[in-house]
């Protein structure tokens, strides 16, 4: 079975372990194909840095218009498919991207079949040229994985009838992602840390958690771990609200450094607010938290309380008192964020691990050379 899968995720490192998973199925021959490094919309340049690579091969391979999600190309991505004449190009690409359409057309050309990973969870109808790549997809692909339920659901709508799989392809690696002993020295013993790791966006609720810390008790402090475009406004925020000797801003961290930064905080909070073109699709970050024994708080917005379960607190989006009152029962409960951490974790190494996803993902792999086939 060789399979060619084409993607930006695995610029992370912590994201490679899967593929490394994937790599030790039956018969497998796997290679990336990834560009050598990818422009963040929060300003970052992410190089890929072949960290876990054990028992694949690996291409990198330029993009032009780098950094745009739903714009960028591979540069002779036709030429490298032909020449690992694979079997399965799985495409980790939505299908109404450039992207997405490019490798599906050298998957076609191959002679390979295609698997698409999708995230969109909202219905939308795109204009030309979108529209189309979305339509010229659709029709031509052997099997999509959509990485929540929601998003199955509009593909549905969309008119997609092929074979369809829903679970998420997103896992942790259970000994990267483990509880680690905090280093840094509380201001006092009393001290609540509520940790925020991500982009610094308004839409993630990030603006809620300030108003909600203003009216805390002193003894808690808010640490933003990340960067992005909102940056300077929840600066302003903090500023007029008196909040700048609780509330702490930290550069983004790399992947391989997020349990470090988890366990400097006492719990997790990511208070999405859904918006008209964007609901949260997954939040990787939550099950980082859980597996590192981090107690969660999420909002209602998308998958959140699928991925959270019954192992973290759920508020309503946007609901600010909610939110200082969940914060706050956490924070005064030690034996409730205890409980939460056992079991988050204990939810992750059971649904979100790196080989579960991988072993999935191979028995839709399966699924596809067998009806290739019959």
């Amino acid at each position: 079975m060789r399979v060619a899968v084409v993607s930006k995720t695995f610029v992370a490192a912590s994201s490679q372990r899967m593929l490394e998973e994937l790599a030790t199925a039956p018969g497998m021959e796997l290679t990336l194909i990834t560009p050598p490094e990818w422009r963040s919309d929060d300003g970052r340049i992410l190089p890929f840095v072949p960290t876990y690579t054990r028992g694949y091969q690996v291409r990198p391979t330029p993009v032009v218009f780098n950094g745009r999600y739903h714009f960028y190309m591979y540069r002779g991505l036709s030429g490298i498919i032909r020449e690992l004449h694979p079997d399965i190009v799985h495409i980790d690409e939505e299908p109404y991207n450039p992207a997405g359409a490019q490798a599906q057309r050298a998957a076609q050309q191959a002679g390979a079949r295609s698997v698409f990973v999708v995230l969109q969870n909202l219905y939308k109808d795109y204009v030309f040229p979108y529209s189309a790549m979305e339509r010229y997809n659709y029709a031509r692909t052997a099997h999509v994985i959509a990485v929540n339920a929601a998003a199955g659901d509009v593909l549905r709508r969309k008119g997609y009838k092929g074979p369809l799989s829903v679970f998420t392809v997103y896992g942790i690696d259970p000994e990267m992602y483990q509880p680690m002993p905090r280093r840094e020295a509380r201001p006092a013993p009393d001290t609540v840390v509520i940790g925020y790791l991500g982009r610094l966006t308004l839409y993630k609720g990030t603006g809620l958690l300030i108003e909600a810390l203003a009216s805390m008790p002193p003894r808690y402090r808010l640490r933003f771990i990340g960067s992005g475009p909102d940056e300077p406004t929840l600066r302003q925020m903090v500023d007029r609200r008196g909040l700048r000797e609780r509330v702490d801003f930290h550069p983004a961290v790399p992947t391989t450094g997020v349990p470090a930064a988890l366990a400097e905080v006492d719990m997790l909070a990511v208070p999405s607010m859904t918006q008209p073109n964007w609901v949260e699709q997954f939040g990787r970050v939550l099950i980082e938290a859980m597996a590192c024994g981090t107690p969660v708080i999420g909002s209602n917005s998308g998958e959140i309380p699928r991925v959270i379960g019954d192992c973290g607190l759920i508020v309503p989006e946007g609901d600010v008192n909610a939110l200082r009152a969940a914060l706050s029962r956490l924070g005064e409960d030690p034996q409730m964020r205890a409980a939460y951490a056992r079991a988050g974790r204990e939810r992750v190494l059971r649904m979100f691990t790196n080989l579960a996803a991988a072993q999935n993902i191979y028995r839709v792999y399966q699924s596809v050379l067998g009806a290739n086939a019959s």
